[in-house]
Parts: structure tokens; C-alpha cells; sequence
């Protein structure tokens, strides 16, 4: 279990890893403020988004047990793809604009914005696992360390680790959601038998 855990804070902390890297290369230096600022509205956001999936999702457990492992692969490769996707896409010129700027006007669209996946993942642990609290503090640890990370190394080195980021990151999610799928239709246990 907790290798599940680690790996699915680190992929959906990776949209924010990337956010911060690249708001890290709109200013000349990191202060504290700023610091504290990207790790609050991502870290909170990410553990916020989550806890509300898994209350959201609470009711029809009941319902969606006998699929759930489908579920979790589908949502966890949606959402893997669209982080390779957007890392691999160019950013326009007012994306850029909106990611200078440490405001509430620029900081809840992006945390809210980095925060979708982590909704997804919420309902998800909710057909797998009853307890909660564990994924959601390490997630919003681990987004918000991660984000103070991302601030300095854009600051620091430059453009080229946000698209490998989210590239990364979306990697990690979608092998994350194979590995649940396989573990859940007996895969690796007739793998197991086979061998042993």
C-alpha cells in the first residue's frame, strides 16, 4: 500500500511540480512569500480535491465495486495522458503571463486547474480503500515540498524540466492505473503461478 500511495501523491503532484517550475522562471528570485504561497494553494488544493472525490463517491461504493479496478485504470490513464499531452504542448503567451503573477487572481485558477486530477483520484481510493486520510496528507506534503522545489529549480535552471515533469508524471499515473488493472483481473498472480 504504500508504495500505491507514494506513487499516486507523486503523479498528481506533478502538475503542480510543473506550475511551479514554470512560475519559477517569471522572477529574478524566490522569497519566502512566494514559497509559501505555492505550497499553500497547491498543496492545499491537492489535498482538498481529493477528500471531496472520495465523499462524493462514498455513497456509490455499493455500486461500483465489481468495476472499480476499470474505473481507477481509466481515470488514472485520462488523466496521465493529458499531463503527457500538455507537456508536450506548446504554452501560449497568456498562459505565461497568468504564471508570473503570485495573486489569488492567478493562484486559484492554477491550483484549481492542477487539482482536477486529484478529484478523479478521490473517487477513486474510495472503491479501494477505506482510509482516507493517509493518501491526503501525504499528498498535500509531497505536492506542497514538491512545489517549493519546482519554484526554485525554475528559477534556478530554467524551461527544460517542466515538460519532463508532466511527461513524468503522467507516465507514473498510467502505469500506476496498468498495475492496479492487471493486480485486480489475477494477472500477477498467474504470473506467480507460473513461475513458482
Amino acid at each position: 500500500m504504500f508504495f500505491e500511495v507514494f506513487a499516486i501523491s507523486l503523479g498528481v503532484s506533478m502538475d503542480a511540480f510543473a506550475v511551479s517550475i514554470s512560475k519559477g522562471l517569471s522572477i529574478r528570485r524566490t522569497t519566502a512569500r512566494q514559497c509559501a504561497s505555492v505550497a499553500l494553494w497547491f498543496g492545499g488544493f491537492q489535498a482538498l480535491f481529493p477528500l471531496i472525490g472520495y465523499f462524493a463517491a462514498a455513497g456509490l461504493r455499493s455500486y461500483i465495486t465489481s468495476v472499480d479496478h476499470w474505473i481507477i485504470f481509466g481515470l488514472l490513464s485520462a488523466i496521465g495522458a493529458n499531463m503527457i499531452r500538455e507537456g508536450i504542448a506548446e504554452q501560449s503567451d497568456e498562459e505565461h503571463r497568468m504564471e508570473s503573477s503570485f495573486g489569488w487572481h492567478a493562484m486559484l485558477p492554477l491550483a484549481v486547474a492542477t487539482s482536477i486530477d486529484a478529484f478523479a483520484v478521490g473517487i477513486g481510493i474510495s472503491v479501494v480503500s477505506e482510509g482516507i486520510w493517509p493518501i491526503i496528507i501525504t499528498i498535500g506534503i509531497m505536492t506542497a515540498a514538491l512545489s517549493i522545489a519546482g519554484l526554485r529549480i525554475g528559477n534556478v535552471f530554467g524551461s527544460r524540466w517542466r515538460k519532463p515533469a508532466q511527461i513524468c508524471g503522467g507516465s507514473v499515473l498510467i502505469l500506476l492505473g496498468l498495475e492496479i488493472l492487471l493486480d485486480h483481473l489475477g494477472f500477477f498472480e498467474a504470473v506467480r503461478a507460473m513461475l513458482f
